[in-house]
Formats: C-alpha cells, structure tokens, sequence
C-alpha cells in the first residue's frame, strides 16, 4: 500500500477549490500551481525577481514538509501572466533552478489576477537531489 500524504497551507482557494498544495505518493510529489503570497506577510511583491523568488520559496517549504527539497524537482510548469515579463522571470527562475535543470514549460495564460504576475507548479522526486545524474547533449 502506498504512503501518502497531502499538505494544505490553510489558504482559502485549498477548501474553496478542494485541493492540496501538495501530494506525496511514496517518493513522487506533485505541487500545486503556487503564487508568491508570502506566507506571513499575506503581500505579493511587484518586482518579477521577488515574485518570482518568493514562488519559489512557497514551493520549497511546501516541500521541507514532506522531507524534499527544491533540488528534487524533476518538472516545473511556469505561468506568467505578461509575455513581456517572460525574460526577467526566466531569468530568475534560471538563477535558482541552476544545477537542477528540471523539464520546463512556460506559458502565458491568464491568472486570477493581475497582481500574480508569475506562478508555477513542480513535480518532485524525493531523494533526486542525492542522485548520480547523466547529462546527454543530443543535437538537432
């Protein structure tokens, strides 16, 4: 029988929308689509790099709560709001995630409101970050 576990945050939307922030099935671990709110001061920055960062933060203690960490993340989806703010949040979502080099995407639909300017989802598998890890270069 498999372990799992499912954290909540006591954010409104997790009742109101019935979810988890997030799911560990055993080893894998799937967080839900985070926005940078943070946590005890209830703000959101404006600037890109500190939305960006604070996301990141959310996620990584979502994670310490099962025993993960950010360098598990095998998977990333990035949601941002603007198309023109897609350089300025690669660019800091690329200053934290190096070395760890998760598949990405990165989209821009809408987001529920104008002031999450970036929000993102993972998957992670715990005990990754402790891996050996190959890197091929397949050229195209």
């Amino acid at each position: 029988m498999p372990e799992v576990i499912k954290v909540k945050t006591g954010n409104k939307f997790e009742d109101l929308g019935s979810y988890s922030r997030l799911v560990a099935v055993d080893n894998m671990i799937w967080v839900s689509n985070t926005a940078g709110r943070n946590p005890r001061t209830k703000l959101i920055p404006e600037d890109l790099t500190e939305q960006t960062n604070q996301v990141l933060d959310n996620i990584s203690g979502a994670l310490a709560a099962v025993d993960a960490v950010l360098e598990d993340v095998v998977s990333a989806r990035v949601f941002v709001q603007f198309p023109e703010d897609i350089d300025t949040i690669m660019a800091a979502y690329g200053k934290r995630m190096g070395g760890i080099n998760p598949t990405l995407t990165m989209t821009c639909p809408p987001l529920g409101a104008a002031q999450y300017k970036v929000e993102i989802d993972v998957v992670a598998v715990r005990g990754v970050s402790k891996a050996d890890v190959k890197e091929l270069l397949v050229s195209q």
